[in-house]
């Protein structure tokens, strides 16, 4: 296979000390003391720079209104889900997780999805998290030794196309094109498609907490995870090694009139006053 997921506005801000619009003590004595006959010209008067200065977040794409409706930004929100996870794969398969990453995952239609991303040593694991009710709703297993390529790169649509998007993404293989039957190819909620192509989540800059699970974290442990897992594996028919390409990701979609409005509305996330798929 959330190397994934460029996103201007909010700029540092200096607060108004109090008294700044009042002369000083100094410059009233510096008034008074001067010479009765000398006529002086309008005073500019010098002020210490602003002790303080701050910025609302790294990214200026986030203002505080919006990223808090994100029920995946609430106290505990991520850390629940990963426990529960932890727990879970811990009891059910035994595989030691390598970490959790936060992304977004977009299908051949175009549509966004919240997901976690899971590596151990031998799976790859795509959730579909429920930050409303704190419950997984959906775990894919994807074996690290099916996986032989990944692309990462800018998003790329046929010309003709109505519906694109801006952004870089990665793309991870894990199966030929041709393998894929025609109605699973036309089912938009097909797992059996032979890619899953992420980018990076909305709220990646809101905070700290959320930077650090970030998809440049998930491809350092992805990588060689994938390349272990090629050497222990045994009977397969096709030569071992995994392709790591930097070229444009294709989304095949012409109008996408509903990931249009799914997109817009954010309704691919747990997200309040939303009512998501």
């Amino acid at each position: 296979m959330s190397t994934i997921g460029s996103f201007e506005g909010l700029q540092p801000v200096s607060p108004k000390q109090e008294g700044d619009d009042q002369t000083s003590e100094t410059d009233q004595l510096s008034t008074e003391e001067g010479d009765p006959g000398t006529v002086s010209g309008p005073r500019q008067t010098s002020r210490p720079p602003s002790v303080t200065e701050s910025a609302l977040y790294p990214s200026p794409y986030q203002q505080p209104h919006i990223s808090q409706k994100y029920f995946v930004t609430r106290p505990g929100a991520i850390e629940t889900a990963t426990e529960d996870l932890k727990g879970h794969i811990t009891k059910t398969s035994g595989e030691k997780i390598q970490g959790f990453w936060l992304s977004t995952e977009i299908d051949r239609w175009n549509n966004e999805k919240e997901r976690i991303l899971l590596v151990t040593d031998r799976v790859l694991l795509i959730c579909k998290y429920d930050f409303i009710m704190l419950s997984c709703v959906q775990l894919q297993w994807i074996p690290l030794s099916a996986v032989y390529g990944i692309c990462l790169g800018k998003f790329s649509f046929p010309t003709m196309s109505l519906d694109k998007r801006q952004g870089e993404g990665l793309r991870i293989y894990r199966g030929s094109p041709e393998q894929q039957s025609l109605l699973s190819g036309w089912n938009p909620w097909s797992t059996e498609v032979p890619y899953a192509t992420f980018t990076e989540h909305p709220v990646k800059y809101t905070s700290e907490k959320f930077l650090e699970i970030k998809s440049s974290g998930f491809m350092s442990k992805l990588v060689p995870a994938i390349q272990n897992a090629h050497r222990d594996s045994t009977g397969s028919g096709r030569g071992k090694g995994l392709m790591v390409l930097t070229e444009p990701i294709l989304i095949e979609t012409y109008t996408g009139l509903m990931s249009f409005t799914g997109n817009c509305n954010k309704l691919g996330y747990s997200l309040a006053g939303s009512v998501g798929f």
